[in-house]
Parts: C-alpha cells; structure tokens; sequence
C-alpha cells in the first residue's frame, strides 16, 4: 500500500483507540475543480497537525490532545501506525444530517458546521472507516510533495499491511457502523419540505 490520508493527529489517535470510526471531510483547496473525492478504499492514516486546532475538539479530546502533543515526531518526519478501510460513505447536504452524528466523533458542533458551509457547495463527506493497527509504527522522511491542502498522498514507497489487526472487535466496529448509519438515516427521515420556513426549523435547505 502507498496511499495515505491526511487527517488532525487528535482525530486519528481517536481512530486507533476504537473512540470513532467516522472521518468528515470537506476537501482542501488543492482539491481541484471536481472536490474531495474517496478516490481510494484503503489508506494509511497520516497524522499531521496542519490547520491542528486544540480548541476544536470536545473536551475529553483536548486532555488526550495535552498527553499526546509531546509524543508526536519532529516536523521532518512522518509516523504511520495504522491504515484503514472504507466501510461507507455518506456525502450529507443537510447540516441536521452532520449533527445527528454528535457522540459519534470528537469535533465540536462549530467546526462541523464551519465545514460543511465552506465553499461553494454547503455539504461534507462522512467516512465510516474499518481501522487497523501496524505491528510496528513506521517512520519516514516528511517529504515537501506530502504538504499543501489536500487529503490524498502518495508516500514515497510501498509499505506492507499484512501483519495489521483490526482495533476493534467485528462485533464492535458492526455496533458502530450500524449506529452511524442509523443516525444518518434517521434524520433523513425527519427532514422538512424545502421551505424556507421548514428549511429554518430543519437548519438546511436542500436545492
């Protein structure tokens, strides 16, 4: 595998630990024209502490964030220790949908809601992901191609996951998986005609 994805390290010591299995993401400016896309099924999770912002996350996530900080390597280098796969994909045009997965991941409500209405389209993707831990973390050189505003690297070797283990249960991570998708349905279904007084109520307005 040689694919990683970047996300806040906070959010993916939340991923290895089993707290959550969902990723949001909007998608950076060097997206291009057509956005973010989930343009692989498997990836290593690449932690970076680019747009990293402590107050961001719940509190419980702020504590871990005080333990961990220090632990993180230097700039000039790059720790793999996990890679997931893509159990799901929701792409949510309503922010209701965003919100009835609170408890479920470790942002605040505010930066949900600062995503999904950046640029031109108000939407964010939610990815449910199936975890795995490396027997070994792995450091590599932080190469300049891997920085900018994007979500989807190419590392600069290929890197064997056949010794990984999955950090949750079957049973676990079917618990969650279900409970994501049940939420997003959910509030699907209790949305209100595209009215702007329904839109108001509903907190969204899908066109």
């Amino acid at each position: 595998m040689q694919t990683a994805f970047k996300e806040w390290f906070i959010v993916v010591d939340a991923l290895m630990r089993g707290e959550q299995i969902l990723i949001l993401r909007k998608g950076g400016i060097s997206e291009g024209r057509g956005g973010f896309q989930v343009s692989q099924r498997s990836f290593f999770l690449f932690p970076t502490g680019f747009h990293q912002q402590r107050e961001a996350v719940i509190d419980g996530a702020q504590m871990r964030y005080d333990l961990i900080a220090s632990e993180l390597p230097s700039p000039d280098r790059l720790r793999l220790a996990s890679f997931a796969e893509v159990a799901d994909v929701r792409k949510l045009s309503c922010i209701a949908d965003a919100k009835a997965l609170r408890g479920q991941h470790i942002w605040r409500d505010k930066v949900i809601e600062e995503r999904f209405e950046w640029g031109k389209e108000q939407a964010i993707f939610a990815l449910a992901l199936r975890v795995y831990r490396l027997p070994l973390a792995i450091e590599l050189p932080m190469l300049s191609t891997y920085g900018g505003c994007k979500s989807w690297i190419e590392l600069g070797q290929e890197i064997d996951v056949n010794q990984a283990t999955p950090v949750l249960s079957d049973a676990e991570f079917d618990g969650k998986l279900a409970a994501f998708r049940g939420a997003v349905d959910e509030a699907r279904s209790l949305e209100l005609p595209c009215t702007s007084e329904a839109a108001s109520q509903a907190g969204c307005c899908r066109e």
